[in-house]
């Protein structure tokens, strides 16, 4: 007898890819009138590239300016996060490391896509893809050239895996002619991808 799906759970109609589980269950979330996608794509932007990556733009503001914040930074991380208030699920082991002249650091999730959300929103979908999480790890300075990246003569890169226990925050290096530059205007240099190492803080204009 063939079977009857007319009582099927909906979750047992997605597909297992995680990306398309998601896609399938927003179409029947919209199907049921249970969601406006214009107010869900609205707040996925605004998450994706306002209120996470600004969080984390205002730590590496008062890391640049306040040199005991910092200290407690690279110290702990996740303390001195949650000193400005951000903290929460996909942020609670945080590690802090810093861009020099000597080493650029980048980070990738090699497993799948292990991301800090409380300080950068929600995860670019490269940084999700097989290729970005292969190719980091396999040839990181061919891939920070795709990106844009230009390495200072002999500096080093460091590739950071991140994972379910620890996440990584990349704090770039200061740009010159900023001094005396308030957090709030040194936040304005800072971009989601260069806290992933992606990209450099911007140069002032």
């Amino acid at each position: 007898m063939p079977h009857d799906h007319s009582h099927d759970e909906p979750h047992s109609l997605l597909p297992s890819d995680p990306e398309l589980r998601a896609r399938a269950l927003e179409s029947i979330l919209v199907e049921k009138g249970l969601v406006d996608p214009v107010a869900l794509n609205a707040l996925i932007d605004t998450y994706q590239n306002e209120i996470g990556p600004k969080n984390g733009a205002r730590v590496v503001a008062k890391a640049w300016s306040d040199p005991a914040f910092r200290e407690r930074l690279l110290e702990d991380a996740t303390a001195a996060i949650a000193e400005l208030g951000y903290m929460g699920r996909q942020g609670e082991h945080m590690v802090a490391v810093e861009n020099t002249p000597e080493q650029h650091n980048m980070v990738v999730c090699t497993l799948c896509s292990c991301y800090p959300w409380p300080v950068l929103g929600i995860p670019p979908a490269w940084y999700k893809s097989d290729a970005y999480r292969s190719r980091a790890v396999r040839e990181p300075r061919a891939v920070l050239e795709e990106f844009g990246v230009t390495l200072l003569e002999g500096q080093k890169v460091r590739v950071w895996d991140s994972t379910a226990e620890v996440r990584y925050l990349v704090i770039p290096m200061r740009p010159e002619g900023t001094e005396g530059w308030s957090e709030e205007a040194l936040a304005e240099l800072v971009s989601r991808n260069s806290m992933i190492g992606t990209a450099l803080a911007e140069v002032p204009k």
